[in-house]
């Protein structure tokens, strides 16, 4: 049992540190932020497809009798092209929700600013002044 909870812990930590330090996740995190979510699909299609390429090179020059080491490298480019490819979607989506709230939020403030002027009559207050 005690195995296991320093493994958990560890893995939380690895996760902090990996979320705290490494450029391509303080990029995601800036991203799903709500002024950053219109950069997702610009992000998408740059960063992605940079890292995609940037892995199939890696391929590439390694059938071209370069170190095999060279597939560590294309597993992390690899990994984090997928990362960027799935913000595209996913900042998309945000956004529209986000939109979605904000166009509720103000529909409901216009409902409650006209439901409070249309509430009181111009005669009913005359009518309160004039009774003594």
């Amino acid at each position: 049992m005690m195995l296991f909870h320093r493994l958990w812990d560890d893995s939380i930590r690895t996760g902090r540190f990996l979320r705290r330090w490494m450029p391509t996740n303080i990029l995601l995190d800036k991203i799903r932020t709500r002024r950053g979510l219109k950069w997702g699909i610009l992000a998408m299609l740059i960063l992605g497809g940079g890292y995609i390429f940037a892995a199939a090179m890696c391929v590439t020059l390694v059938r071209h009798d370069w170190h095999e080491s060279l597939y560590l490298l294309f597993a992390l480019l690899l990994w984090n092209g997928f990362k960027f490819l799935w913000i595209g979607p996913t900042s998309l989506a945000l956004f529209t929700r986000e939109r979605l709230r904000e166009r509720r939020a103000s529909a409901s403030v216009q409902r409650v600013g006209n439901s409070a002027t249309s509430g009181s009559s111009p005669d009913l207050k005359d009518a309160s002044f004039t009774t003594r």
